[in-house]
């Protein structure tokens, strides 16, 4: 059974950082683009950054400059550096993955971490 759990959330200032990390554990063969999703209540689900298992990676407009996104393919993990945080960045924050297990690639999320930015 594959999972992706999330961690590194919290409470901060406006200004201020995070680092999230998500880790992927189970049977996994491979994993392909990793990436982290945010989302508000009440508001869809959006992107905020993904990469690839090659190292290109993509982002949302809103935190372009202010967030990186990386991974190590060796340890299975992602992580998402958010600085000069905003309090519109306040949101639950999810990783996911698309996961190959040897038999079948699917679509994995994690449970979510918590972020929230004071103003």
């Amino acid at each position: 059974q594959v999972q992706l759990v999330e961690s590194g959330g919290g409470l901060v200032q406006a200004g201020g950082s995070l680092k999230l990390s998500c880790a992927a554990s189970g049977s996994i063969f491979s994993i392909n683009v990793m990436g982290w999703y945010r989302q508000d209540p009440g508001k869809k689900r959006e992107l905020v950054a993904a990469i690839t298992s090659g190292g290109n990676t993509d982002y949302a407009d809103s935190v372009k400059g202010r967030f990186t996104i990386s991974r190590d393919n060796a340890k299975k993990m992602v992580y998402l550096q958010m600085n000069i945080l905003k309090p519109e960045d306040t949101a639950v924050y999810y990783c996911n993955a698309d996961i190959h297990t040897g038999w079948a690639l699917r679509n994995y999320w994690g449970q979510g971490t918590q972020v929230t930015v004071s103003s």
